[in-house]
C-alpha cells in the first residue's frame, strides 16, 4: 500500500493561506527537502481551488506527477496525466489508487480535502513545514475536524531560515471492544 503524505506549508499560527488567499509568506530560499520528497512521489492529490491556482501560476511545476483532482465542477481533463475524481467516487477512488503499485502520493490540499482525508483515515504521514511567521488570520489547516487526533512525532528538521519541518503519523487506536465477551 502506498503512503499518502500531507506535505504543505503552514504558518506558526496554523494557517495555510493568508487572509486574502496569499502565499507570499512561504519561504522559497532553499530546497527544504522538496527534491528528495518529489523523487519519492509519483502522484498528487489536489483539490479544485489548489489545482486552479497551480494551473494559473506554474502548470509544469508538478508535471512529472500523476494528478488526481477532487472536484464535482471540473470537466474531465484532456491531459492524460490528470484525472478528475468526483465526490461520489471519493472513498473508492482513493482506496483503489492507494492500493496500486507505485511511489508515495503527495496530499497537497486544500483544507477541506485534507479534512476529508483525515476523516477517512487516509493520511499516512504529515510533513508540515512551519514557517516563522504569524499571519493572524487566513485559512486554517485543520478545519472541520470533529475528533481529537493523536499524533506520533517521527522526526523534525530545523533550517537556517527558521523554518521547522515536522513529520508525524497518526497514533494507532486499539479497539477495546474486541475484548468484550472474553
Amino acid at each position: 500500500m502506498r503512503k499518502i503524505i500531507l506535505n504543505l506549508a503552514v504558518s506558526l499560527d496554523g494557517f495555510i493561506e493568508g487572509p486574502n488567499g496569499e502565499y507570499d509568506w512561504c519561504l522559497a530560499d532553499q530546497d527544504y527537502g522538496m527534491t528528495e520528497f518529489l523523487s519519492s512521489s509519483d502522484a498528487i492529490f489536489i483539490g479544485r481551488k489548489s489545482y486552479d491556482l497551480l494551473m494559473s501560476t506554474d502548470p509544469e511545476m508538478f508535471g512529472a506527477l500523476k494528478m488526481y483532482v477532487f472536484s464535482d465542477t471540473l470537466q474531465p481533463s484532456t491531459n492524460p496525466n490528470t484525472e478528475i475524481i468526483k465526490s461520489a467516487d471519493f472513498k473508492s477512488a482513493v482506496e483503489t489508487i492507494r492500493d496500486q503499485p507505485g511511489k508515495n502520493i503527495w496530499m497537497f490540499g486544500g483544507a477541506s480535502l485534507v479534512s476529508s482525508f483525515i476523516e477517512e483515515g487516509f493520511i499516512t504521514e504529515f510533513l508540515l513545514s512551519v514557517h516563522p511567521v504569524i499571519l493572524g488570520s487566513g485559512k486554517p489547516l485543520f478545519m472541520g475536524s470533529k475528533d481529537r487526533i493523536e499524533l506520533i512525532l517521527l522526526g523534525s528538521e530545523q533550517f537556517s531560515s527558521g523554518l521547522v519541518q515536522l513529520r508525524y503519523t497518526i497514533k494507532p487506536k486499539f479497539d477495546l471492544s474486541m475484548l468484550d465477551g472474553m
